[in-house]
């Protein structure tokens, strides 16, 4: 990292003990703690392990790494940041045959919301989902950007599937931007906590913040065996989804685009789009570019 006058050349380590006593059972909500320097992908790691034994790892397993060389986005983006700058985990579900898997589809918005939580009652900041999987805020002195307006991108969630012998199982790899400075940023829409001037903020009580309120979605969401309709959880969704009432640009897979206004949530957690034709479209995957009115 270049030197720069007056400016912090370390950052702060997570104390495994620490939250190791704070999160783990009996006493936290997690049956199994790791945090590492350095890896590829905590979503790699945990899926290549669950390949070599697939009862290696316990439900409820938390992997955080202080540097992810490798991670990865939807549609494979590559996502880095400077060593100890961001929470970069993945949390290991295993919800049983009770929750049917094509229930698995809400989980990304879940584990948004889980975050947008955990973001607000630890920064006090006005943090919400860009549907699908982005967690956004507005940078007070931001320029408007094409398809971000003054949002800036400070996480993001990355949902996986890994079929088992032993059941299916579900890694939610969170990766929250915290204290970056602007010229470690990887592109002009990210932003991090630092720069959208919400101070500097304790990695280890926004972890636990985060995983408080991964724990409580997924309780409630097995609990409701998968509906998050009847759960509560998709109007929670709905709430904090800061795409919902938008003009929107959707690249779909395949190249064809829709535009037009995001109206809701599906049942299913797509999101439903009104196009200019009048036409009502329910939306399951694509890249999501939010419009200005007059646009």
């Amino acid at each position: 990292m270049t030197s720069h006058p007056g400016r912090p050349q370390t950052r702060p380590a997570l104390r495994e003990s620490v939250l190791r006593e704070r999160l783990l059972a009996p006493a936290g909500p997690l049956a199994r703690l790791d945090v590492v320097d350095r890896t590829g992908s905590t979503n790699g790691d945990l899926a290549a392990a669950l390949g070599r034994d697939a009862s290696a790892l316990p439900d409820r397993a938390l992997l955080v790494a202080e540097l992810q060389v490798a991670g990865r986005g939807r549609a494979g983006r590559h996502w880095e940041a400077p060593a100890r700058s961001s929470l970069a985990v993945s949390y290991l579900l295993r919800p049983g045959p009770t929750v049917p898997v094509p229930t698995f589809g809400w989980l990304p918005l879940l584990a948004g919301l889980a975050a947008v939580t955990a973001l607000r009652t630890s920064t006090g900041a006005e943090v919400r989902l860009k549907w699908p999987n982005d967690l956004v805020v507005v940078s007070p002195d931001a320029v408007e950007l094409a398809g971000w307006d003054t949002e800036r991108k400070v996480g993001g969630i990355l949902s996986e599937l890994v079929t088992t012998s032993t059941g299916p199982v579900a890694l939610l790899g969170i990766g929250i931007n915290v204290s970056q400075r602007r010229d470690e940023l990887p592109v002009e829409s990210a932003a991090s906590l630092l720069t959208a001037n919400l101070g500097e903020i304790d990695r280890e009580a926004l972890l636990v913040a985060l995983v408080t309120a991964v724990v409580a979605v997924d309780l409630r969401w097995r609990e409701a065996h998968g509906d998050a309709v009847a759960a509560g959880l998709a109007d929670e969704c709905a709430a904090a989804c800061g795409t919902l009432g938008r003009k929107v640009h959707v690249d779909l897979p395949g190249g064809a685009v829709i535009e037009g206004q995001a109206l809701a949530l599906g049942p299913d957690g797509s999101l439903v789009v009104e196009d200019s034709t009048g036409r009502v479209r329910s939306v399951l995957a694509g890249d999501v570019r939010h419009l200005r009115a007059s646009a």
